[in-house]
């Protein structure tokens, strides 16, 4: 592997492997030649003699090489990363399903001024990128000030019998949204710290790919970083393995360098008239939806559709009180065989919420969205942002943020005339910065999703979008859209008390008893 890595400033990530496989490339070989054997080759059988060792390495190149990559998902690293951008972790690590993540949050952990990546630039770009930083870190502070007592207003509303002892019991939960909604005006360079587990095939895509868009030099150094962690354990574990895709090679680089395209503005203006009052508009499903579903369903059971009807496959699929998998603290309807047949059917939304709020609606990663490049074309210019609820209530609150926005972008505007290249003047877009996509996903995998974050304590956008998409397939598929509700109500079908599982984060609503045409929330 070659690659040129630029210096941050003023420190670099910080990457620690904590556990792994033993002998991970010994593995690979010996599960691969499990396969082809009478009897179970375990790892210290293929690297026990030089001869060994020989056929160990031939085998690995050959696996390799023909694409028989099954056998690099069995080792296993977990590595702790700090002083990340959030804008990688949105941009590279959190971008695809093969991965898993515990990220500090910024809904429930301040966010410290100093904690936030500053690049390779020097001179006057340098000193407008640290003001703005500085601008947007002052804005953090100031909006939880400006906003703090609309939340603790709307908070007393939901829960009128916690007055008494607010203070002492239940100002932390105040706090926690209060920082919630501040933190549209932070950057995407704000630092994010991260435990980070991935199998080696995932490790060896990364090294493929760890000159990529967003952040090329930031997810450079990464890759790097794990990759050295993993040599002092393992020596042998890259033998083979491809150079990187140099950045210039890639098509994105190809046509986001080279060719002028002025459609920007008009893709937005396109995309927001195609998507109208939604925040996510259901455009494409399988016209046979609750037919493939239900023959299915029969199929696995072993009925016709005289013997069972659609209605009756429904109930028995989607309604806890008869499938008691829903229930289920292990979400199993990946596993049970009859929940299988909820795969059948997918549906296609376009969305547009902020970088933010995409950031944890990703983790759904069984739904997955075809995410934009975030280039200059894209992102610069006139200001492109998400409102909070309680942001635009406060009109004091409103009037800031408006304006800290448009000072935002007025500076990333400054430093690109100034020459300085968008993969540092990216790093200033806010939390707030819109992001429009198309995402799409079997109904097991989105039942899932909604029928969580339908939950009045899920992040608000994330929320809204469910809530939308939850009543568009109910109008275009009744008997599906009966059951798609929050978790207190399916744990309310189910008889399974308490309703709210929540415990003292009850959200204060009773929102078992509302039609889901009936959500509304402030906070």
């Amino acid at each position: 592997m070659t690659q040129t890595i630029h210096k941050l400033l003023p420190k670099e990530p910080q990457v620690t492997l904590v556990n792994s496989f033993k002998n991970p490339y010994d593995n690979i070989v010996a599960t691969a030649r499990t396969c082809y054997s009478s009897n179970v080759v375990y790892p210290e059988e293929v690297s026990s003699t030089e001869q060994s060792r020989e056929l160990r390495d031939k085998i690995f190149e050959s696996i390799f090489q023909a694409g028989h990559h099954t056998t690099m998902q069995h080792p296993t690293f977990q590595f702790i990363l700090k002083d990340i951008s959030r804008q990688f972790v949105w941009s590279f690590l959190h971008s695809h399903p093969f991965y898993n993540s515990e990220q500090v949050s910024q809904r429930y952990v301040p966010v410290k001024r100093e904690s936030f990546l500053v690049p390779p630039i020097k001179g006057q770009a340098l000193e407008l990128y640290m003001d703005t930083i500085n601008f947007q870190m002052d804005g953090y502070k100031k909006l939880r000030k400006l906003i703090d007592n609309d939340v603790k207003k709307e908070y007393m509303k939901i829960y009128p019998g916690r007055a008494r002892e607010f203070e002492e019991k239940w100002g932390a939960s105040v706090k926690k949204k209060v920082l919630e909604l501040a933190r549209y005006i932070l950057p995407v360079a704000t630092y994010a710290h991260l435990y980070h587990t991935i199998s080696g095939i995932t490790l060896y895509r990364y090294c493929k790919l760890s000159e990529y868009f967003d952040t090329p030099t930031e997810t450079a150094i990464v890759v790097r970083k794990m990759v050295e962690e993993v040599l002092k354990i393992d020596p042998d574990f890259f033998k083979g393995i491809d150079d990187p895709i140099p950045l210039d090679k890639t098509i994105e680089y190809e046509y986001l360098s080279e060719y002028s395209n002025n459609s920007a503005g008009k893709i937005k203006k396109e995309f927001d008239k195609k998507l109208g009052k939604y925040s996510s508009k259901l455009v494409d499903y399988m016209v046979n939806t609750e037919d493939v579903i239900c023959d299915a369903f029969r199929l696995c059971l072993g009925f016709d559709k005289d013997s069972m009807s659609n209605k009756k496959c429904f109930e028995l699929l989607l309604n806890p009180a008869h499938n008691k998998y829903l229930s289920s603290r292990l979400n199993i309807l990946s596993i049970a065989k009859i929940t299988k047949s909820l795969n059948h059917a997918y549906f296609t939304f376009m969305k547009k919420i902020s970088h933010t709020a995409d950031s944890q609606d990703q983790r759904h990663r069984m739904v997955p969205g075809t995410r934009p490049i975030l280039t200059s074309k894209l992102t610069a210019g006139e200001p492109d942002y998400i409102i909070p609820n309680v942001i635009k209530d406060n009109q004091e609150a409103l009037e800031f943020y408006c304006n800290g926005m448009k000072r935002i972008w007025d500076s990333m505007n400054t430093l690109i005339e100034m020459g300085v290249n968008w993969e540092w003047v990216q790093y200033l877009l806010p939390n707030a910065v819109s992001i429009r996509f198309y995402e799409s996903g079997s109904l097991l995998y989105l039942h899932h999703k909604w029928t969580t974050r339908l939950c009045y304590l899920a992040q608000e956008e994330i929320w809204k979008t469910c809530t939308e998409e939850s009543l568009q397939i109910k109008q275009k598929f009744p008997e599906i859209g009966n059951f798609l509700h929050a978790p207190c109500y399916l744990r309310l079908l189910s008889n399974d008390k308490p309703y709210c599982p929540e415990g003292n984060r009850f959200c204060g609503v009773r929102v078992w008893e509302l039609p889901l045409e009936q959500f509304k929330r402030i906070i």
